[in-house]
């Protein structure tokens, strides 16, 4: 294996980070229960035993291990390939300017250890140092004098660097690639990248390397959404992570909560002021300590009212990834504990995804887990918890046959037949995707000893596809009443990606919309719905940009590799038809990784807004956290908060159908309850676009514990009611309406960041 292939095999995988720069203090704060205490304690004996041979992106301790490795190798050419990893290193932990001096000693360190390099490996060496220069730029532009316009493609406005150094290198080093291999798409793609921070774009890249603006053109002029995430005070500066958007204290404004994969990356919690602002009170509710949660969603397991929360941890670590999940109980005063080993959900297994639905009808909800498998060392089944309705839950799986072995990527779940009972979609990376039907009571079935029988029909169906997929979700993007399935690939380079900008051909996996037939089976409609392109996935969920009744999405796009600063992508809904790009028209095309995304109305005003967790998976790709304001438009909305009393309280798989009346005649619109994607969580109360409704007919709740479906009358335009399922009527909801802030206000803005500058003394 050449040096080339050998260094990109060993820095191109996700591995656990070791981030020595969080200030925020681990451990008890007087408020924590006996549970949180025992599981802060969990993850701090983690983070103690934490070893960098076997999670080699610990990159930190590499940094320390590599400068060791360098002193005590007297061997020139031994000492070459060690170098090289130590740019690498410091370039991932956060050290551009060391990694950049590493870069620049290699050539004449070579010539001296007269190490034989390819031409592929001198392209690589250049690329990385290209990136290393690139990623500078970023820190101390992009973070350090972040503005709302920062990496927001096609660069413009306050985005442009004003210290100019960083991509004034990588334009430099991009440069020199392409003379060599005019064909190099990285390189090509990110000289274009490097122009934009310089305000250079188009007008100054070499035409024959020019990526046309076309190419970042929307197909329709959706209104801008301002970035405000600094003024409301959601800016959190971290890694990879998912994110909550959920009324936790009952006061009907939507509160934040974000999380971050690294081990010591804090969970936080943001209460909404009311005033366009939110306030940091992780502290306060108990949270000190609780981390390394790639993935978080919301649920009310105990039919309290009060909004719990579940932490996923261990994803794409294989063997070092055997760490606890937690449940977070809402105690319904401000705090939280950690129930996780009381409720009997206490395991250890790799995982981010999972999804809360009441498999079984009976009112309490469940828990599925998709964990991954990397065989034939790392052996991790999917898991089911029955919920017991004491507060404790039944592992079940193996008796209902659903122990799905894979590395699962994203589970979702949704009535796809209308049924009244829950299906499972399991999206996995390397094999084909799973669909479970919900069969109801195996024989043998009783209260004593539950069984439940799932099929596959995936096959039958016709939805195993993408092979390589990552997030999904069941909606009725239609409004014909039926779910449908979107599922986006992740398997793609730098290159392929460009590539697929270019209309050039490339083997990178694609994302797959699958319309529901009402028979059983699905179509593939990805072609004509104008989605059949390299997307590239990670975080995403659906809503409805502009109130027109048509659900959108928004998707967070990239990968650990530095190079991937791809635009996060946007799509309107075009009447159920097909799909338009609104990436650049919206604002949303932020070029840094992209993860947990919510689509959630902040601040009453009807519109939904939508919040993104950014930052990557090594310890110095952090990014602030991204807050896309609604502008808002002429269509109407209706916001219903459900509430079961047979079905589970959170109402989560009940059926909304809501009709209107039009200038054209009735119209029907849908939503089912539930957090929307696979990785990221909105909001379960149903915030529905009415597009130029002239008035609401009816409303009608079908609910799955009794089969019955609930007709509502009477209700207004613009407005927000409460349901229960045994009432007659909605009851209105007064909320209070504000903007929120899109403007910082040093005197009650406080900073999140967490890292320092770019020039900081290395490790």
């Amino acid at each position: 294996m050449s040096l080339c292939s050998s260094l990109f095999a060993a820095t191109n995988s996700l591995t656990p980070t070791n981030d020595p720069f969080c200030t925020v203090p681990l451990g008890g704060n007087g408020k924590q229960g006996p549970g949180t205490l025992r599981m802060v304690a969990r993850l701090q004996e983690l983070l103690r035993k934490a070893d960098p041979n076997a999670s080699p992106y610990l990159n930190g301790d590499l940094v320390v291990q590599l400068r060791e490795a360098k002193k005590a190798t007297t061997n020139l050419q031994a000492q070459f390939p060690v170098r090289v990893q130590l740019a690498i290193q410091l370039m991932r932990a956060g050290h551009s300017l060391e990694a950049l001096q590493e870069f620049d000693e290699l050539p004449a360190f070579q010539r001296e250890s007269r190490v034989r390099l390819s031409p592929g490996d001198q392209l690589f060496l250049q690329l990385q140092r290209g990136i290393a220069s690139l990623r500078l730029g970023e820190q101390e532009n992009c973070l350090l004098n972040h503005s709302a316009d920062s990496c927001l493609a096609p660069i413009a406005g306050n985005g442009f660097h004003q210290i100019e150094r960083g991509s004034r290198g990588a334009i430099s080093m991009f440069n020199q690639i392409l003379r060599a291999k005019t064909n190099d798409l990285a390189a090509r793609w990110l000289l274009n990248i490097a122009h934009m921070t310089l305000g250079e774009y188009p007008d100054k890249v070499p035409p024959p390397f020019l990526i046309p603006p076309s190419a970042f053109a929307s197909d329709y002029n959706l209104p801008r959404f301002p970035e405000a995430a600094g003024a409301a005070g959601l800016d959190v500066d971290d890694l990879a992570g998912g994110c909550i958007a959920e009324d936790f204290d009952g006061d009907g404004l939507l509160d934040v909560m974000a999380s971050c994969w690294s081990l010591r990356g804090q969970l936080r919690f943001f209460h909404n002021n009311g005033d366009g602002t939110f306030a940091e009170r992780t502290r306060e509710a108990g949270l000190l300590g609780l981390t390394g949660s790639l993935n978080i969603m919301q649920t009310d397991f105990n039919n309290d009212g009060h909004v719990d929360v579940f932490m996923l941890r261990g994803a794409w670590l294989g063997k070092a990834g055997h760490h606890p999940n937690s449940l977070l109980r809402n105690n319904g005063d401000g705090t939280f504990e950690d129930v996780t080993e009381a409720a009997g959900l206490l395991s250890f297994h790799p995982t981010q995804t999972a999804t809360w639905l009441d498999f079984d009808s009976d009112g309490w909800l469940d828990l599925f887990i998709g964990n991954e498998s990397t065989p034939p060392e790392e052996i991790h089944p999917c898991e089911l918890y029955r919920n017991n309705g004491n507060g404790t839950f039944t592992e079940c799986a193996a008796v209902s046959r659903i122990s799905v072995v894979g590395f699962v990527k994203g589970v979702n779940s949704g009535d796809y037949d209308n049924d009244g009972r829950p299906d499972l979609y399991i999206s996995c990376r390397g094999q084909y995707n799973v669909l479970l039907h919900n069969d109801g009571p195996a024989e043998g079935h009783s209260r004593e000893h539950p069984v439940w029988k799932f099929t596959d029909t995936t096959t039958k169906a016709g939805v195993r596809e993408p092979i390589s997929s990552f997030p999904t979700w069941f909606f009725d993007y239609d409004n014909d009443g039926r779910l449908d399935l979107f599922v986006s690939g992740y398997s793609a380079s730098i290159q392929e990606i460009a590539a697929d900008n270019l209309g050039l051909p490339h083997q990178a996996e694609r994302a797959r919309l699958y319309h529901n037939n009402g028979d059983g089976t699905f179509g593939d409609v990805t072609k004509s719905a104008g989605l059949y392109k390299v997307l590239h996935t990670m975080g995403c969920n659906f809503g409805d940009f502009d109130n027109d009744g048509w659900l959108d999405f928004y998707l967070g796009t990239g990968d650990p590799d530095f190079a991937t600063l791809i635009p996060n992508r946007a799509f309107r809904n075009n009447g159920g038809i097909n799909f338009q790009d609104v990436t650049t028209a919206g604002g949303f095309g932020h070029l840094q990784k992209g993860h947990g995304i919510a689509f959630a109305d902040l601040d009453n005003d009807g519109n939904q807004d939508i919040y993104a967790v950014m930052g990557g998976a090594y310890t110095g790709d952090n990014y602030r956290n991204a807050l896309f304001v609604n502008p808002g438009s002429s269509n109407h909305w209706v916001t219903l908060k459900l509430e079961g009393v047979r079905s589970n309280r959170a109402a989560i798989g009940a059926r909304i159908r809501v009709i209107v009346q039009t200038a054209h005649g009735l119209r029907s619109i849908y939503k089912t309850v539930c957090s929307g994607g696979s990785f990221g969580a909105s909001p379960l109360r149903q915030e529905i676009g009415l597009g130029q409704a002239q008035a609401i007919q009816s409303v009608e709740i079908f609910w799955p514990v009794t089969g019955k479906t609930q007709t509502l009358t009477g209700l207004s335009l613009d407005r927000f009611y409460r349901v229960r399922e045994d009432a007659e009527r909605a009851v209105p909801w007064s909320l209070k309406q504000f903007r929120l802030a899109t403007k910082m206000d040093p005197a009650r803005h406080t900073s999140h960041q967490h890292r320092p500058p770019a020039s900081s003394p290395a490790l």
